[in-house]
């Protein structure tokens, strides 16, 4: 359908206002709204700023006030119509009086769905589907979490430009640069979860822990040219605080999740010190005396069943999963379809020999290759950040 230029752009503002809450609302969407008067100027905004928090509708209701009697709400998602820890955008916006209601995408949520089926038999005037594609891309974490009752992935690594993750020595510190890593840092600290398989702790001892630092944006540091298109890596502190959004979500530690079969796992590993919660998953007939909080899971081939792994996040209200994970990991996730997005940080260094990025993945034949599509080309201090999805995700985009 032809989007009328008005809609377009008001709608364009809810996207990037949801945008605000990327790393804050979870388990929720991200979510934003713009509410214009009867005579088209705009009278609120808001966006979902931390779960149990006011809906954005509400933060932006409560700005227009009176304003908002006979306007236009301009909502990026299907309002919700179920009673959680707060009430029903679709009973706000009719006691605020709109005359119209502009959404982006309908809610997958047989929960929270039937705010516009609500609003229409209450004489509403609902059009839907407005920058659908645009807010799906940035609320498709939880949409992935919403539709396919799994946790979404993103698969980060670091690699010189011929793809070598570690030298032959196997030392690995540091290919990226500062800037790198601290972008790295601020995207964990976004995610709900960050994994790692059993190889990278035996072989690096990380923290997985989310330290970011004072950085202004994903690429504050050596911008030049690039190319953006859709999704933008979330920037938890310098994501406005309150305003807008009406609160605050305050510290988040994101659960640290070890992907180890047989229980191998040092019990002074510093993955189980008290800096952030840590769950070891394991097979379901491994024999460990570890002690950690430990999932039990069914084995698939050689390794787990990852899928079950991330239904069992999802039922623990992981929406997000930072895949930090070596080679092997990556590759398997790779191989059974599991990475929803990708994000590479390249040196311009060459090593030659050494680890590469990439293990096996289930391509036997050059036609079986995991393709995928750029989203956004940027500069990072002396590095390039690459950020990619598969080219096709059936159930993630509907």
């Amino acid at each position: 359908m032809e989007i009328p230029a008005q809609d377009a752009a008001h709608m364009a503002r809810a996207v990037e206002l949801a945008g605000h809450g990327h790393g804050t609302t979870s388990p929720n969407p991200v979510v934003g709204c713009v509410v214009l008067d009867a005579g088209g100027q705009v009278a609120g905004e808001g966006f979902h700023a931390y779960a149990g928090g006011p809906h954005a509708e509400v933060v932006a209701l409560a700005q227009a006030g009176e304003r908002a009697r006979g306007g236009t709400a301009y909502v990026t998602l299907e309002p919700c119509d179920h009673t959680g820890r707060t009430g029903p955008c679709s009973l706000a916006l009719l006691a605020a009086g709109v005359a119209r209601v502009v959404i982006a995408v309908p809610d997958p949520n047989p929960k929270a769905a039937g705010g516009a089926a609500r609003l229409r038999a209450h004489g509403i005037s609902v059009t839907s589907g407005v920058l659908g594609a645009e807010a799906e891309r940035g609320n498709e974490e939880w949409l992935t979490y919403a539709r396919l009752g799994r946790s979404h992935v993103t698969w980060k690594f670091a690699a010189t430009l011929d793809g070598r993750s570690a030298a032959e020595d196997g030392t690995s510190q540091w290919i990226t640069s500062p800037e790198a890593r601290e972008d790295v840092h601020r995207l964990r600290a976004a995610a709900d979860a960050i994994v790692a398989g059993i190889g990278t702790v035996l072989a690096d001892d990380p923290h997985l822990t989310a330290r970011p630092g004072p950085l202004n944006g994903p690429a504050s540091a050596g911008r030049g040219s690039e190319t953006r298109v859709g999704w933008v890596a979330p920037v938890s502190e310098t994501r406005p605080r309150g305003g807008a959004g009406g609160g605050e979500a305050g510290g988040r530690r994101p659960l640290r999740v070890v992907v180890d079969t047989r229980g191998r796992t040092p019990q002074d590993a510093r993955v189980l010190d008290d800096s952030a919660p840590t769950l070891v998953a394991v097979a379901e007939d491994a024999g460990t005396g570890l002690k950690a909080d430990l999932l039990r899971l069914p084995r698939d081939g050689r390794g787990l069943d990852l899928e079950a792994l991330l239904k069992e996040l999802a039922a623990r209200e992981v929406v997000s999963v930072f895949l930090e994970g070596g080679p092997t990991l990556a590759g398997e996730f790779l191989r059974r379809g599991l990475v929803d997005r990708v994000v590479a940080y390249l040196a311009p260094a060459l090593l030659g020999s050494g680890r590469a990025a990439l293990g096996a993945a289930g391509v036997g034949t050059i036609g079986e290759m995991h393709r995928l599509t750029f989203d956004e080309i940027s500069p990072i201090g002396p590095d390039v950040r690459l950020i990619a999805r598969p080219a096709t995700q059936p159930g993630r985009e509907q």
